[in-house]
């Protein structure tokens, strides 16, 4: 049985900036096995992001394996995030 999903201190504080600017935003932290952590509708088009904690040094936001072997196989370009402000850039709310 696989345990809670652990989210990074910022998740919330991102998906709320993303549902502030009209984002429809549905997190995907709990699927784990390097899917990415929010799934995010704006302006017709979708959005994958990966949350990374911007309080952590670098060498702590790195791409798990899983991450990347996810990120590989799909074929897709997932976001990697770690403050409110790089997210509503990513979804193209601010440039």
């Amino acid at each position: 049985m696989r345990r809670a999903a652990k989210v990074d201190d910022n998740h919330d504080e991102i998906v709320q900036a993303l549902k502030t600017c009209g984002a429809i935003v549905q997190s995907l932290a709990a699927i784990g096995k390097g899917c990415p952590d929010l799934l995010c509708a704006f302006r017709g088009r979708l959005f994958l992001l990966e949350v990374k904690d911007g309080s952590k040094p670098p060498s702590r936001q790195r791409l798990t394996d899983d991450q990347l072997s996810w990120h590989r196989s799909w074929g897709t370009l997932v976001d990697v995030v770690n403050s409110p402000e790089q997210a509503l850039r990513a979804i193209g709310a601010i440039l």
